[in-house]
């Protein structure tokens, strides 16, 4: 039974493995650099994020840290995951000429910021760090459940292949770029659905169908297939709306919970307390003048 579960452990990484190998092969891609090589460089990434966005569910199921403790599959992934989601998808970007050739040394901010993204250990937290204390029980439970990516989760795979597509103006191109790298430093909460809480399974049917609209725009199934692109950003759009709506609600409800607290202080504050320090001035002996010589 432990050589089953060891097998199952192991098959689990080798799955999460073959993120690099479509990572190997976006590179060799991107290199080449003509029309049909950038499709298939955007086919890899989608299916680079499939593999992503599957391994944890699979890792939990097999306890793959139970079983191979030694073996650190989050290192793993991080390793893969910043050459798919980051790395990857800027030299895309670069090689593609989204950019002018001028203004490509902008792409070291995005880069270097999710150097910083990656490098946090709180880059993935839970909503129990953050549970509303006037909520009622059932709801701390559920937010106590929720898990979020904190800062913008480098999802510049997502970038490059909108920008791709779309061939929006360089200002507004350069605008995405620094204004998402600069969201990296934000401490604000984005969804991490794969692992539960509130609007998981919405957000989960959402994103299988928008990654079977990006498949089926990647295979050349549609004739026209810029209305389908414009279409398929509502799922992007939607998943940003929402984790900024869940951040504010956070922000406000910690500054709430925070004054709260203050006056609940001044309140418990003993009157005696409170206007000691006026008294003991009120009350101070004058000192005594010198005397004049």
């Amino acid at each position: 039974m432990m050589v089953t579960r060891k097998l199952t452990a192991w098959l689990v990484h080798c799955y999460s493995a073959l993120g690099l190998v479509a990572a190997a092969g976006m590179a060799i891609l991107i290199v080449r650099g003509d029309a049909e090589s950038f499709r298939r460089a955007i086919a890899l990434m989608i299916v680079a994020t499939f593999i992503d966005s599957t391994d944890g569910w699979l890792a939990r199921r097999a306890r793959v840290k139970e079983i191979l403790p030694r073996f650190d599959g989050r290192r793993l992934d991080d390793i893969i995951d910043f050459q798919t989601y980051t790395s990857l998808p800027l030299l895309f970007i670069w090689r593609a000429g989204i950019l002018p050739a001028g203004l490509g040394w902008w792409l070291l901010a995005p880069l270097l910021a999710s150097v910083y993204g990656f490098s946090q250990s709180d880059a993935k937290t839970s909503g129990a760090m953050a549970t509303d204390s006037d909520a009622s029980p059932a709801a701390q439970a559920a937010q106590s459940a929720e898990h979020f990516f904190v800062g913008f989760p480098s999802y510049w795979n997502v970038v490059a292949i909108y920008l791709y597509w779309l061939r929006p103006p360089v200002w507004l191109t350069l605008t995405l770029i620094v204004t998402f790298a600069l969201l990296t430093f934000v401490p604000s909460l984005y969804l991490y659905t794969s692992r539960g809480g509130r609007l998981s399974r919405l957000t989960n049917l959402l994103c299988v169908v928008w990654g079977v609209l990006l498949t089926l725009i990647v295979a050349g199934a549609f004739d026209n297939p810029k209305p389908f692109v414009w279409a398929s950003l509502a799922f992007p759009i939607y998943y940003f709306v929402v984790s900024w709506a869940i951040t504010l609600e956070r922000w406000f409800g910690d500054l709430r919970r925070t004054k709260s607290n203050q006056q609940t202080l001044a309140q418990n504050q003993p009157r005696g307390a409170r206007g000691s320090r006026g008294k003991a001035i009120q009350m101070s002996p004058r000192a005594p003048r010198a005397p004049r010589g």
